[in-house]
């Protein structure tokens, strides 16, 4: 017996470009401030009312990753068990600009690495 999978495809990420990443941040501004707040810092109105609460981008390990297609995914299906939620009815090229504007967030203010180690729980140690 055959067993039918989904299959998603999703196209290859966009360049990234100034248009893409101001599309992203007005993208962030509509859907996702309410809980990471304007800089990704997880103090957006919404989050104490979450558990667990949102992430801070710039310090908190990301649970499906930080690279790209990591949270383009996580955009798309979002994480089980938490209040983050699928954003699949946004268009693909809204979800590609929302990923790179979260890795600029991420990027602002990074004074520790932000993915955890593979099989572990921990961040990596500084070199």
């Amino acid at each position: 017996m055959l067993s039918t999978a989904l299959v998603l495809f999703v196209a290859a990420a966009p360049a990234k470009s100034q248009a893409l990443l101001d599309k992203g941040k007005a993208a962030f501004q509509i859907n996702c401030v309410a809980c990471h707040g304007e800089k990704g810092a997880g103090d957006g109105p919404g989050a104490a009312a979450l558990n667990p609460k949102p992430r801070n981008y710039a310090k908190d390990p990301f649970k499906q990753g930080d690279k790209l297609e990591d949270i383009f995914a996580t955009l798309t299906k979002g994480v089980p068990g938490t209040p983050m939620v699928a954003f699949a009815h946004l268009a693909e090229e809204d979800r590609w600009a929302l990923a790179y504007w979260v890795l600029e967030l991420k990027g602002a203010g990074n004074d520790k690495p932000a993915v955890l180690d593979a099989g572990t729980k921990t961040p990596p140690k500084k070199k």
